[in-house]
């Protein structure tokens, strides 16, 4: 006979394990299948039990929405998502001592039909189980704790909206504290002369209380419109509730659409004042998520720029389907124009090396796949740009290969922090353009996505920004650099150890002392 015992998820990966039980002093743990697999007979009384085997089941979780017919979307999500755990299995983990008579009853089961889904392993499954252990107490096993800088030490929606108005202001987290962007929506709330708030919603995180804060407005006759990502990727469920929760507060709710996902981070306060109805805007690289604010490193920018904030409005208005809009004064949006922008600036950087004039593009990313942009950096590349590529993660393009992409360095920086802001540095000849946004480097970005990218027209935060992308290129500590033979190697530290995130950190910390 065959059974199938499921270790529920409620109950925790790791058991202490009682001192008088343990050979040696100190904590020790159990891991919940050896307790169940010790204890099986307790599950099967009066049964032999010849054999128990581990076993590990991911599904697609792709949300699988009907284009042609969506009807309602939240009511299209939902139903997806509760049919993600029928989803097709995309990985089959087993130990490797299964038999291979139980293998087949489990692939069978499972509807397999790609052998190439199932791994015998003889490692132990689930290894992000093993972040409970964070839990534990043990100061000298983990970072120092730091304190965020604070962009502003006062709530005075006054102070904070003057100073927006006439100075355009930088967050970089986890180094400044996402209480700024908490900040300035609060004084959006709070402020009587706020006529209406606007804001994306990608992944917000439990809890949030960015969401209370809109809620407020509302309740306090604000015109609140939020537009809330429901397909993000394994948060469906998270933001269906969210939706629902704003949509019963009465919170204008917007899913956006069937084919796209709104994936910029925007946050547009709209004020009246005595010189007329004034506009500002919060633009970001990562997700109002108060949360991973404080492990993933991005950038955030508050601006009042009269042309960037009429840009941002006619983005929520086509968000909601009541703009046909398909080009903007300074932001750079996709899926409308930012390819071919990027492009453009790209093959700008090609025509002032052409001509003599200095010529570097450096941009930072998460991943580099959409063959498009890799043949314009090849090209740039060929007419003598230098180009700096830093990317944390995947990267299509090859450096280093002779008259291709001789002039191409990529290195990759894994640290304390996930690195996940998008810079997008360009030379122009000592007249240098930066543009900050939540847009990598993959098709799926640039055409399958609304993303925006914001210029950074401040001449001080430009070199702030510049100063923060020479200091990863100095990383030597926690950067890889990957060869034209597709291997990432260790940078050559002979110059002596560098952490770029480390050398941040300590400078932001002594600013704000």
């Amino acid at each position: 006979k065959f059974a199938r015992v499921k270790l529920p998820d409620v109950l925790p990966r790791f058991f202490a394990v009682p001192e008088n039980l343990t050979p040696h002093k100190g904590l020790a743990f159990a891991f919940l299948e050896d307790v169940v697999r010790e204890n099986m007979h307790e599950l099967f009384p009066d049964t032999q039990v010849k054999g128990s085997y581990l076993f590990r089941v991911t599904r697609d979780a792709d949300v699988i929405i009907d284009e042609e017919n969506p009807g309602d979307l939240l009511e299209s999500v939902d139903k997806s998502v509760k049919q993600l755990r029928h989803g097709a299995v995309s990985l089959l983990q087993v130990e490797a001592a299964l038999p291979a008579r139980v293998l087949n009853i489990l692939v069978e089961n499972f509807e397999i039909d790609d052998e190439d889904v199932v791994v015998r392993t003889p490692e132990r499954m689930g290894v992000g189980d093993w972040m409970q252990l964070h839990a534990i107490q043990r100061p000298q096993l983990k970072d120092a704790p730091y304190s965020p800088r604070m962009l502003w030490r006062t709530a005075d929606p006054e102070v904070i909206f003057d100073q927006v108005r006439y100075q355009d202001q930088l967050v970089h987290h986890p180094f400044d504290a996402f209480g700024a962007v908490e900040e300035f929506l609060r004084a959006a709330v709070s402020d009587r002369h706020v006529l209406a708030i606007k804001m994306t919603l990608y992944r917000i995180g439990a809890n949030s209380p960015l969401v209370d804060l809109l809620i407020e407005g509302a309740e306090s006759g604000k015109q609140v419109s939020v537009l809330v990502e429901l397909k993000a990727r394994l948060d469906e469920r998270a933001n269906i509730v969210w939706a629902k929760r704003l949509e019963q507060a009465g919170v204008h709710v917007v899913y956006g659409f069937t084919d796209l996902k709104t994936h910029s981070k925007l946050c547009l306060v709209v004020r009246r004042e005595p010189d007329g109805i004034q506009r500002y805007l919060h633009i970001g690289t990562g997700n109002y998520n108060a949360q991973t604010a404080k492990v993933y490193t991005d950038l955030g920018l508050f601006t009042a720029d009269a042309e960037i904030v009429a840009d941002a409005s006619e983005v929520f208005n086509y968000l909601t389907g009541y703009s046909n809009q398909t080009s903007f004064r300074m932001l750079l949006v996709a899926p409308l124009q930012l390819r071919p922008r990027l492009v453009e600036l790209i093959m700008r950087e090609a025509d002032h090396a052409r001509e003599g004039r200095s010529a570097h593009i450096i941009i930072k990313v998460n991943a580099v796949t959409d063959d498009q942009m890799i043949r314009a950096l090849y090209r740039a590349s060929q007419a003598g740009v230098k180009i700096d590529l830093i990317v944390r993660g995947i990267c299509s393009l090859r450096p280093g290969i002779p008259g291709v992409s001789d002039n191409i360095r990529v290195r990759s920086i894994i640290g304390r922090f996930l690195e996940h802001s998008r810079i997008f540095w360009f030379g122009n000849a000592g007249e240098d353009e930066v543009f900050i946004g939540s847009a990598d480097l993959m098709e799926r970005n640039l055409d399958r996505r609304v993303e925006a990218l914001v210029p950074v027209r401040d001449a001080d935060i430009r070199t702030h920004i510049r100063e923060v992308l020479d200091t990863y290129l100095r990383d030597t500590a926690r950067a890889t650099v990957l060869e034209s033979s597709g291997i990432y190697e260790r940078p050559d530290p002979a110059s002596g150890s560098f952490n770029a995130q480390d050398f941040l950190l300590g400078q932001y910390s002594a600013q704000a002392e």
